[in-house]
């Protein structure tokens, strides 16, 4: 016996015969359209991807917390918790950018793309090394953060993983077939499915297009269909009529009768049976409306006979059943003057940079930047708008955004000077000229110019005071805090602040500053006060040296009225002496 087993096994190879070499996955998962399956066995990162294109998928994308508790199950029901599976996820060769933030770090899926709303990679990377491709990515539960999460780790490709896993996508799937359970049957009933890609046993939660199910007792073997016209798949063969009532209904649209040991499906009154013996049309319906997949033709000459026709924009497939979208860009010449997109069923146009659509004509975008006269530079913002932007160390004038004004954020800035004449230079507001050149903030603070302020805070370019509990506007802060008391009584003028009559007195303005208004009316009142004094006191001379009365009156009156036109800039009447 022990000779039988030993060359039962080493027959292929001593006969030549090529061993099996696609493997035999140990489990797997169908989510919707997509299936998930988990193959064991050493493999580099290049065989695993390999065996999965030739089981036409490729390696897993996890792209979500659902690939990533698929991948938790497969891993559980293996129990080869311990091992390293290959991910369709790799570094192209050459080094990343270190300050590359991105969730998959410069990695890329097989499918050529990046896409993700999840990662979880085992090392974090805190140092911000440069990473050099190629490298691949495994899964393992090893290094776990959490039980059950599975982690990414970078891999050499060439290195052997444990396994890997698959990925494959399918345009429907089929629900597992359903027993009745009043069936006399139902207890000896038992599937068994097989998969296009290797996955075979009895629970399945989906099954993609073009699996199968072998039902016994019944001999009956199935095929999970594209029904044309439907989003869902079924369960068909190509034998006509029904199978067994207590199975999937006998595959049956309408409804099954057992009847002496043979099942038949029966259609409502207003239909009929269609020629593979479960479906039904309505009376008038031609069998042909359901496997076309837009419109049937009854050949008049044959009875029975059809033909398929599609709308415009589509082709007939290989099936002569199914349409296709053609592509229209592909026609020449081409539809469009510019740029061609195809779309189901037809196309649309696009213009090329630098050009807008306009009544289905593609015409040369208009600068936005024509005509805006900016100080310094235009900028233009999309196809329409623009800004206008200044040289280093201005920004636009919020007033008039075009022109720009000097700016500086810091204590000291450079001076802008004309590189002809170096005495000709410009600070911004609230800075002044040094000897080196460079515009200092002016600390306006030191210059007390918040006398009735609890304290005076400088800034950039500027000053502003707290008020205090003391002041009229406590608890603000500004230039000043006393409001300034405009009056309309006739002995103070307008309200404008006097300016002194002394002739040799120039009033400057301060330099930190404006000067409060009670102290111009003070100067002015106290300077008027003295010219007054020294008007009488000439008068007294004069009045010891015995000149007539209107000598003395034309020589007194005369200069005060000279004096007081001449240095009172206000709306006050100067009386007579």
């Amino acid at each position: 016996m022990l000779r039988v087993l030993l060359l039962s096994v080493l027959a292929p190879a001593t006969l030549g015969l090529p061993a099996p070499t696609e493997p035999q996955p140990r489990g797997s998962q169908c989510v919707e359209h997509d299936c998930f399956a988990l193959f064991r066995g050493p493999a580099t990162f290049l065989a695993a991807s390999q065996a999965c294109e030739r089981l036409r998928g490729h390696l897993m994308t996890v792209r979500s917390s659902v690939a990533a508790d698929v991948i938790s199950l497969l891993l559980s029901s293996d129990g080869g918790n311990g091992q390293r599976l290959w991910i369709g996820l790799q570094l192209p060769p050459g080094c990343g950018d270190p300050g590359y933030l991105g969730p998959l770090r410069g990695f890329q899926w097989v499918t050529g793309d990046n896409r993700t709303s999840y990662s979880r990679w085992a090392r974090l990377h805190e140092d911000r090394a440069a990473l050099c491709g190629p490298l691949c990515v495994a899964v393992s539960v090893a290094g776990a953060q959490a039980p059950g999460e599975p982690v990414w780790e970078e891999q050499q490709c060439a290195t052997e993983a444990d396994g890997f896993l698959c990925e494959f996508h399918f345009a429907a799937s089929c629900r597992p077939l359903t027993v009745e359970s009043g069936a006399a049957v139902a207890a000896s009933v038992s599937i068994a499915y097989s998969t296009p890609f290797g996955a075979r046993g009895a629970d399945f939660q989906a099954l993609p297009v073009g699996s199968s199910a072998a039902v016994a007792p019944f001999g009956v073997e199935l095929v999970c269909e594209e029904r044309p016209g439907e989003t869902e798949a079924g369960w068909g063969r190509e034998v006509p009529g029904a199978w067994d009532c207590g199975v999937e209904k006998g595959g049956c649209q309408h409804m099954c009768n057992q009847s002496a040991g043979a099942s038949r499906c029966l259609c409502p009154p207003d239909s009929a049976l269609n020629d593979d013996g479960r479906s039904c049309a309505a009376t008038g319906e031609h069998s042909c409306d359901k496997p076309c997949e837009h419109f049937c033709v009854p050949s008049p000459d044959v009875p029975g006979s059809y033909s398929c026709m599609c709308e415009t924009g589509y082709q007939l497939a290989a099936d002569q059943h199914r349409c296709e979208d053609v592509d229209d860009c592909l026609q020449m010449p081409s539809l469009c003057p510019h740029l061609c997109v195809n779309t189901k069923g037809g196309f649309k146009c696009q213009c090329r940079p630098g050009y807008e659509q306009v009544n289905g004509e593609c015409l040369e975008s208009v600068d936005p930047c024509l005509g805006t006269n900016c100080e310094y530079q235009c900028q233009p913002v999309g196809q329409t708008d623009y800004r206008c932007v200044c040289a280093e160390g201005f920004v636009p004038n919020p007033q008039d955004p075009r022109r720009c004004q000097m700016f500086c954020n810091q204590t000291s800035c450079p001076a802008d000077c004309d590189p002809y004449n170096s005495d000709s230079c410009r600070c911004p507001e609230g800075y002044i000229l040094d000897e080196d050149f460079m515009c200092t903030d002016i600390d306006e603070c030191e210059n007390d110019n918040c006398p009735d302020a609890s304290e005076c805070r400088n800034l950039l370019g500027t000053y502003e005071c707290i008020c205090g509990p003391g002041s009229a506007l406590a608890g603000q802060t500004g230039p000043d805090c006393e409001p300034i008391k405009v009056s309309s009584d006739d002995d103070h003028g307008s309200g404008e602040p006097p300016v002194s009559s002394t002739p040799d007195a120039t009033l400057s303005p301060s330099p930190a500053g404006s000067v409060h208004s009670g102290v111009l009316i003070g100067i002015s009142i106290a300077s008027l006060s003295l010219v007054v004094a020294l008007l009488a006191l000439l008068c007294h001379l004069r009045k010891k040296q015995g000149p007539t009365r209107g000598e003395l009156e034309y020589k007194c009156g005369a200069p005060a009225k000279e004096v007081v036109l001449q240095h009172v800039q206000t709306e006050q009447t100067p009386q007579k002496l």
